[in-house]
């Protein structure tokens, strides 16, 4: 339950993050913004990191694969694209294609096993979830 409800507020997190980005983006343009963004949330992770953690950094150094290490690039590729999504669609129709996409996506990587992640079988139900799911984009977006 504890995972559902964590999930639950990562959308929530997510959705308000990308309006709040998208207003900071009109005043200051798209890179400025993006860097506050990941520059904030590095001077955040680096105050937990005193008060809760001190693991090693130089572990970082250890990790393998190595294009694991490209998560934070990938961090930036999405506020971008969530602030661009945002600011042409809005904030309700972005999020419904970001979450439709995510869905895809994730179980794609399931399907094939990519980036080490235990390869799972094709199950109809799933693909009828995800179907539901596209119409529901469609009559969202149906005027």
């Amino acid at each position: 339950m504890t995972g559902f409800l964590i999930a639950l507020l990562s959308g929530a997190l997510m959705s308000v993050q990308g309006v709040f980005n998208t207003r900071v983006t009109k005043t200051t343009g798209m890179w400025v913004s993006n860097g506050w963004v990941q520059f904030s949330a590095f001077l955040l992770c680096a105050v937990a990191w005193l008060i809760a953690g001190r693991d090693s950094v130089g572990a970082l150094w250890k990790v393998e694969p190595r294009y694991v290490l490209l998560g934070g690039v990938i961090g930036a590729g999405i506020t971008w694209t969530v602030i661009k999504s945002m600011a042409s669609l809005g904030p309700a129709k972005a999020a419904l294609l970001i979450v439709i996409s995510q869905l895809i996506v994730a179980y794609v990587i399931e399907l094939l096993g990519l980036f080490g992640v235990d390869k799972e079988p094709l199950e109809i139900r799933k693909i009828i979830g995800m179907s539901i799911a596209l119409i529901g984009v469609a009559i969202f977006q149906w005027k």
